[in-house]
């Protein structure tokens, strides 16, 4: 087994401990809240999220008692966000990761308020993290600005804005830069803002790191919803095609698509090159991001 596979099994079993912990047990009452929670919190998923918290706190030598935290946090608004994604109101898709929505396994108002618990955890989950409450506090705002308006929420209204309509590359970077690399590059600031400011090399190089890798990944889900299946992505494939959203490969080509894959991969792996060996995971994960089925 590669060094990264087992890292990756690893920290899957250490963010699932860690969010089973942070999440309300199934027998507190709302139940049926409670377990809709669970859900669509534990129901598998890649943890590429998490993946990045822990790969980026080796390269700076974190306690994992911090680390937990950060990853509950941002695992817990992916989880939301997903739940309100698949919303007939939004995307609209009866399939996650394989299992019924959470909407379709529960029932549309308890997935709205499961959603809204989720995101009200995660800055629960920052603030119990075992760091100052300086640190605490700029986790937060890095956190709520890579989730809200201006990060994955007002990405996601571009997105809907953009349904049936002629856009640019430049409009869709925009969008997919918002969707889902703020909250992908918030699992690198967050750990890295425990250790450096803005200005430093280092916060600088893997922030950029991020931003391409976050990019890259869903560079590679257009490409997926044309080419993968349905069983192999554990939701509808073609969904994108079928709602008329702009992608990369509708816009590009499959191949210049997987060209620029290749080309972010290549620009993340450059930020790293003043970092030792300890950035390995992290060098894995920008590869892992563009060569995945699924």
């Amino acid at each position: 087994m590669s060094s990264f596979k087992q890292f990756q099994q690893e920290k899957v079993r250490q963010i699932e401990l860690a969010l089973n912990n942070h999440l309300p047990g199934s027998h507190i009452e709302p139940k049926r809240l409670h377990d809709a929670m669970r859900y669509s919190t534990l129901n598998g998923g890649k943890r590429i999220r998490a993946m990045l918290v822990y790969a980026t706190g080796h390269v700076l030598e974190l306690p994992s008692s911090i680390l937990d935290s950060v990853a509950c946090s941002i695992e817990l608004i992916h989880a939301y966000s997903l739940i309100h994604d698949d919303l007939p109101s939004m995307d609209d898709d009866n399939l996650r990761r394989g299992k019924p929505s959470c909407h379709k396994a529960f029932d549309e108002a308890t997935a709205i308020l499961a959603g809204d618990a989720l995101l009200t955890l995660a800055f629960n989950a920052l603030a119990k993290a075992d760091c100052s409450a300086a640190q605490k506090v700029n986790c937060i705002q890095l956190l709520s600005q890579a989730s809200g308006s201006r990060g994955m929420v007002g990405g996601q209204a571009i997105d809907l804005a953009n349904e049936g309509q002629a856009v640019s590359i430049a409009d869709i970077e925009n969008m997919h830069l918002h969707k889902t690399g703020a909250l992908i590059c918030a699992c690198i600031t967050l750990v890295v803002g425990l250790k450096f400011q803005p200005t430093d090399a280092q916060y600088i190089r893997l922030k950029h790191y991020a931003e391409c890798v976050g990019l890259a990944f869903q560079v590679q889900d257009d490409i997926l919803d044309e080419t993968s299946s349905t069983e192999a992505l554990g939701k509808t494939q073609g969904k994108d095609k079928q709602a008329e959203k702009s992608t990369y490969p509708a816009l590009l080509g499959l191949k210049a698509s997987k060209q620029l894959t290749e080309d972010l991969y290549i620009d993340a792996i450059e930020q790293l090159s003043s970092f030792d060996e300890h950035a390995d995971y992290l060098r894995d994960i920008a590869q892992f991001s563009i060569s995945r089925l699924a």
